[in-house]
């Protein structure tokens, strides 16, 4: 004859209990409601949780982009003056230079080459605008207006500096001179400079 297991309950077992009264299903259904709303509150926090730690690292990964793309803007911008005195000496003639001169320019026309790579290699590229292009607000900063026969209001007639952007953002606005209307169709007010200010 095989043993019966301790846990193990046979029909006779359960037809010799009691049966549960009314009261205590009630009451059994209550535990289980309760239940079943602590389930649904602890799931909802973790719902949310799990929401909040995909958003912080989402924020993360956004501030440390944007830490290794712009964090060297202050340098870059500290740099651009370097550039500007580099371009000024560049822009000295050559044919007139002596020898000694000659051999200065070059020196000068590799470190330039050289600060231009290194511009780029951290994103900071020169913007680039030609006498006659027509003035652009989000990249160029006039510093003054003149109507200028031959041209149309707007157009660059001189340029005073390079500007340079940081991978998408402004660095420097470019400045320079631009036409505008005729006397007879310029407002009577004066013409202020404008643009915008340096990111």
């Amino acid at each position: 004859m095989s043993e019966q297991k301790p846990e193990e309950q046979t029909l006779d077992d359960l037809m010799g209990e009691e049966p549960m009264s009314l009261d205590d299903l009630a009451e059994e259904g209550v535990e289980i409601e309760a239940l079943q709303a602590e389930v649904g509150e602890l799931k909802d926090a973790y719902m949310r949780a799990l929401a909040d730690a995909e958003n912080t690292r989402k924020r993360a990964e956004r501030d440390r982009r944007e830490a290794e793309n712009y964090g060297g803007s202050k340098l870059a911008r500290d740099m651009l003056p370097v550039y500007d005195n580099l371009e000024r000496a560049l822009r000295q003639d050559g044919e007139k230079a002596s020898e000694f001169d000659k051999a200065l320019l070059e020196g000068v026309e590799l470190t330039m080459r050289e600060l231009l790579n290194v511009f780029q290699k951290h994103g900071i590229s020169p913007i680039l605008p030609e006498v006659g292009d027509k003035f652009d607000p989000k990249q160029h900063e006039a510093m003054f207006e003149a109507p200028v026969p031959g041209t149309k209001a707007g157009d660059i007639i001189q340029v005073s500096s390079t500007g340079f952007m940081l991978h998408d953002r402004l660095l420097r606005p470019r400045q320079g001179w631009f036409s505008s209307p005729p006397a007879s169709q310029a407002p009577s007010a004066p013409s202020t400079a404008y643009g915008p200010p340096a990111a």
